[in-house]
């Protein structure tokens, strides 16, 4: 075989696998916006802040529960720089490159860390997670991870934005009864 014949369909074949990725996240931002058909506006004015500005990476947000999961819809899967910022009626990530995401107050269900998310894996708990939901009409929760730069901002980004979720059932249930010891 020529070696010019070789060079054009190993070519055709690269132009094809590019077309098969661009296609299939296409795919995916349709099925996603299903999901999450909105997202909430930053707000003109916003609360007053209970953080400073924290450097982070904004790794992905994806289906509450499922970590590979991805959601893309609405900029959702574009990993960017951000800076984060927890205000006392919302949590606001700032993107480079990507539309801001806004985490209202009453959206917020739950603040944790975990070792991975689709797009990254650390090892360790080093993302920040929020769990929200960001269109009500759907009820679909998602998880949005974040990378912070610098390890001594996050326990005070997790504090601050913890005082903001929703309690869930299990935390305003009252305390189990305990069996008397005879």
């Amino acid at each position: 075989m020529p070696v010019w014949l070789s060079v054009t369909v190993l070519a055709a074949l690269a132009l094809l696998g590019l077309w098969g990725m661009w296609h299939g996240w296409q795919a995916r931002g349709r099925r996603t916006s299903a999901l999450v058909p909105s997202l909430p506006d930053v707000p003109g004015t916003l609360g007053a802040p209970l953080t400073d500005d924290v450097e982070a990476v904004y790794v992905s947000s994806t289906r509450s529960g499922d970590w590979l999961d991805r959601v893309v819809a609405h900029d959702l899967g574009v990993r960017s720089p951000a800076r984060v910022r927890v205000h006392a009626d919302g949590v606001l990530v700032a993107r480079t490159g990507a539309r801001d995401v806004w985490v209202p107050a009453g959206a917020l269900r739950a603040v944790g860390t975990t070792s991975g998310q689709a797009g990254k894996f650390v090892g360790r708990d080093e993302l920040v997670v929020l769990t929200w939901v960001p269109d009500a009409t759907t009820g679909t929760a998602i998880d949005t991870a974040l990378q912070v730069r610098h390890d001594d901002a996050r326990p005070a980004l997790l504090a601050a934005a913890r005082t903001l979720a929703a309690p869930t059932d299990t935390d305003t249930a009252p305390p189990a009864a305990q069996e008397e010891q005879a």
